[in-house]
């Protein structure tokens, strides 16, 4: 009888790793189908290809808009071929696919509208192989880790085409050397070997508080990278790149037409697939809502088909979040880094996120916006509607990652870890030049230690123990 249990838990376990790899190429497939009906709704055309080059061969620290400096289309089509690239490590690898690896899918998906592209995303992949290779390790094991590694992308394509050219790089020229060329390559291979050993300590300083656990170790890393290439060796470091693209900038209203319709798109097929998968039913949905979001795998404790009809759930209340943004008179467009922030945000609902553990984090960003003008007011400071900028309401997508906290000591603590990740979201960035993709996941880091130490002194007590709210 045990045995013939055991051989059902490895059947449940593949049946469930199948639907989660299928779901991923589901995501994937459609980046790719819907490329070139991008490139005729915004004008693109055959430019694609042109474009599709100048964002490889382009610098691309935080935050480089590949809608900007590409198009649409071309940044669809990066998109998808970099999450087909990781749909096929997932099969050779013979990866069991589980709520770490769809993390490290939607993380590298996100990044590749802003930052991340088919070229630079080697190398710390590589380093990671590396690295299982020489410790004996599988890469099946560490597929997640080598996708979160590609947050230091930006660094490799400095190297390639800028870092060792000086004052010689011209924008939109591809000059790579060799001495560049062997740079990335030894950087990701130290990446891959770092990135590794960092995670560990860096997840249990957060004790789970933090879903983005990778966001402080390599931010920590990044740091100590930029602060040695750029300001110890006195190199430049480049602006975000930029062009003026013309395409862009007379049809921003429709590039935010079509990713609305793309989102609602997918996010409603996720629903009504977890649906149908879960017998035509919602079973399993309500008990992953009262989730603490502590510690917890969705896919495992509720099933897979729940969990993707979470992610439905989740990512439709984030696109009306930008929605209701975008219709306010803000003067901000749907950018690359937006339309990518809504893919992140999505990242941890098959480990911790959903709509209840959420919304007081919203909450406290919304009371922070009120108090920042408030407080300008009084001291007499010329202050800009901080929610009127991009990087302030892109960062409440990986401010979600804290929702433990408002599952665990209720909604409340949410709302203090939500304002005090909104005071620094937007400065974090200099820490590490920009050169690190996973910054919001960095900052919610460093809020998580913040207000650990602070509970923890005053002996604040978990007000939901066990697993799920009361």
């Amino acid at each position: 009888m045990d045995t013939m249990k055991k051989l059902s838990d490895i059947g449940d376990v593949k049946k469930t790793g199948s639907v989660i790899y299928y779901y991923t190429l589901f995501w994937s497939v459609s980046f790719l189908v819907c490329t070139p009906i991008a490139c005729i709704f915004s004008g693109e055309g055959l430019d694609i290809f042109r474009n599709f080059v100048t964002i490889l061969i382009s610098p691309c620290n935080l935050i480089t808009d590949y809608f900007n400096i590409g198009g649409l289309g071309s940044t669809f089509l990066n998109v998808g071929l970099c999450a087909l690239a990781c749909n096929l490590m997932m099969y050779f690898s013979h990866a069991r696919v589980n709520a770490r690896i769809l993390a490290g899918y939607f993380l590298v998906t996100a990044h590749c509208f802003y930052g991340l592209h088919f070229l630079n995303m080697w190398p710390t992949l590589m380093g990671v192989y590396l690295y299982c290779h020489v410790t004996g390790k599988r890469f099946a094991d560490n597929l997640h880790t080598a996708m979160f590694s590609t947050a230091l992308a930006p660094f490799v394509s400095d190297f390639l085409f800028r870092y060792t050219l000086g004052g010689e790089y011209v924008f939109g020229e591809c000059n790579p050397s060799f001495s560049g060329f062997v740079f990335a390559l030894c950087f990701g291979a130290a990446a891959g070997f770092a990135v590794p050993a960092l995670l560990p300590a860096t997840t249990e300083m957060t004790h789970g508080y933090s879903l983005y656990k990778a966001g402080l170790a390599i931010g920590i890393l990044g740091m100590f990278v930029y602060s040695f290439l750029y300001k110890s060796l006195g190199i430049s470091a480049p602006a975000p790149s930029y062009r003026h693209n013309l395409v862009y900038d007379q049809n921003a209203d429709r590039y935010m037409l079509f990713m609305n319709g793309f989102f609602i798109f997918i996010f409603s097929v996720s629903i009504l697939a977890g649906f149908l998968l879960n017998g035509k039913s919602f079973r399993g949905y309500k008990s992953l809502l009262a989730s603490t979001g502590y510690k917890v795998d969705f896919i495992e404790s509720y099933g897979a088909h729940a969990s993707i009809i979470n992610i439905g759930v989740f990512g439709l209340l984030i696109v009306a979040y930008f929605d209701i943004f975008y219709l306010l008179p803000l003067e901000m467009n749907f950018t690359g880094p937006t339309a990518g922030v809504i893919v992140a945000a999505v990242t941890f609902c098959a480990s911790g996120q959903t709509p209840k553990n959420v919304w007081p984090i919203g909450l406290g960003y919304i009371i922070m916006t009120f108090a920042f003008q408030g407080i300008s007011a009084i001291v007499g400071a010329d202050f800009e509607l901080a929610s009127s900028t991009q990087g302030y309401i892109n960062s409440f997508a990986f401010a979600t990652g804290l929702c433990p906290f408002a599952g665990r000591y209720g909604w409340h603590i949410g709302v203090v870890v939500g304002m005090l990740n909104a005071i620094i979201c937007t400065s974090t960035s200099a820490l590490h030049g920009g050169f690190v993709l996973y910054n919001g996941g960095f900052t919610a880091g460093l809020t998580a230690l913040v207000l650990l130490t602070v509970l923890d002194f005053y002996k604040v007590e978990v007000k939901h123990g066990e697993e799920t709210l009361k």
